[in-house]
């Protein structure tokens, strides 16, 4: 409670120009936590679906027949850019060259789009970090800004009163520290963050790439094996 108390205390007492420093460091401060809370559900809902369209797609034997099970997984990155893959080969339920009816595009052809859907995804699941490494980079040196000026005021005010005594010097620089104390505290979580998420979406994109290749051999594997039943 006296902690409390003080702190308002300090707070209270700062200039305008370190009150407008603090202000700007808030809000960055509360932006960058709404998208750490956001960026951690939305990885953690996209493994969870990645995961559960893996499981779906591994029961069938022939890949395209799992497009069916897209509806149920639009969270999942892997069934976004399996869905690619899929519009890649055109069902039409009859005619066309394949066993089920589709078209077949060339291997070539299917590795440019998967390599867009890919980097379609890695881009959404990249929203928003640049924010949290604006934030982690420019806050210290906003509090930097607001501790110097708060520290100029204080020298300022001693060349005012005509004395340099401790109890004369120590509240002007401990009301200046505070803007650089708010800015550690608004840049170390959002650094933390960043490096995190940005893992995350390295991860993700490694399962997308691990799923692509599967399923570019898997496809191949089975032209070649109705090359041969056909010839």
């Amino acid at each position: 409670m006296l902690l409390g108390s003080n702190l308002i205390d300090l707070l209270s007492s700062l200039g305008l120009v370190s009150k407008i420093v603090l202000l700007i460091l808030l809000v960055f401060s509360i932006v960058s936590w709404t998208l750490i809370l956001y960026k951690w559900r939305y990885f953690r809902e996209q493994a969870t679906a990645d995961q559960e369209f893996l499981k779906a797609f591994g029961k069938y034997a022939y890949p395209l027949e799992a497009h069916r099970e897209i509806p149920s997984h639009r969270r999942s990155g892997v069934a976004a850019v399996y869905g690619e893959v899929a519009r890649c080969y055109q069902f039409t339920g009859n005619g066309g060259t394949g066993e089920n009816g589709e078209t077949t595009p060339t291997r070539h052809y299917v590795e440019r789009v998967l390599g867009h859907a890919i980097q379609e995804q890695i881009t959404r699941s990249e929203a928003y970090l640049p924010f949290l490494a604006t934030t982690g980079n420019t806050t210290p040196f906003i509090g930097l800004l607001g501790t110097v000026l708060g520290i100029i005021d204080a020298f300022r005010e001693i060349g005012v009163q005509g004395t340099a005594s401790i109890g004369a010097v120590a509240p002007g620089v401990a009301e200046a520290l505070v803007a650089t104390a708010a800015g550690l505290f608004a840049a170390i979580p959002a650094v933390i963050a960043y490096n995190y998420f940005l893992g995350l979406s390295r991860k993700l994109a490694f399962r997308m790439d691990r799923f692509a290749i599967e399923l570019t051999n898997a496809l191949e594997m089975r032209g070649v094996r109705e090359g041969a039943e056909h010839s």
